[in-house]
């Protein structure tokens, strides 16, 4: 395949990088690295855009199991942005089990990725089939997730209203947060305001109360 020559993989499940491997295998890319850690990689971006190769295409999970080794990168998320700091046009495919709907929104649409892959049955297919749609210049989200980009109503959920929700699953009433809001200088900090604003974000997230309003937002990845 002409489009991405040399791949970097990071994985640190073997089984998972058999899949990749063999994916890559089917479409004659021969030239890749793999790595157990996002540190790793890290150094090997950076390594080779020292000597003049750059990686064409980055696979990289979101979680990587923690051992006995310290490590500064601990997630692929944080691997993606370091990335993208040092070769803003690396192309990245998430290969992943993460399917909470704020990750897979802020990957695509803060973090820029090409693609993200669910782990599961047919992983060597799918990922071929990721790596083909972004050479031909398209986006590659999973089948069983591509409603999530489709879904516009998170775009209305400001960084106040993660706050806000933050706030009230560690217990705090209507009036506590509205005097926390007031500490840091947040408005609307009204025990009114912030009571519409639980409101909207009960409808939004179509919630019934604000108890189940905080597990939704847990499910989706906001707080």
């Amino acid at each position: 395949m002409d489009c991405f020559k040399k791949v970097l993989v990071a994985e640190d499940f073997d089984g998972f990088n058999v899949a990749v491997r063999d994916a890559l295998g089917m479409l004659q890319i021969t030239d890749s690295e793999h790595v157990s850690y996002c540190d790793d990689a890290l150094l090997r971006i950076k390594r080779a855009l020292f000597d003049g190769t750059p990686f064409d295409l980055l696979i990289t999970d979101l979680s990587f199991a923690r051992d006995h080794r310290e490590v500064r990168i601990e997630t692929g998320m944080e691997l993606i942005a370091a990335a993208r700091e040092i070769q803003p046009s690396l192309q990245v495919i998430v290969f992943s089990v993460e399917k909470r709907t704020h990750s897979v929104n802020y990957l695509f649409n803060e973090l820029g990725i090409q693609g993200y892959v669910l782990k599961g049955r047919g992983n060597i297919p799918e990922i071929k089939r990721a790596i083909q749609a972004i050479c031909a210049g398209e986006r590659y989200i999973s089948h069983d997730i591509a409603h999530i980009l489709a879904d516009k109503s998170l775009d209305e959920i400001e960084d106040y209203d993660l706050k806000l929700m933050q706030l009230l699953s560690e217990g705090l009433s209507q009036a506590d947060i509205s005097d926390q809001f007031q500490k840091e200088a947040l408005s609307p900090s009204s025990v009114s305001s912030v009571e519409k604003r639980i409101n909207r974000l009960k409808l939004t997230l179509r919630a019934n109360n604000n108890v189940q309003l905080i597990a939704i937002a847990k499910d989706l990845g906001l707080i």
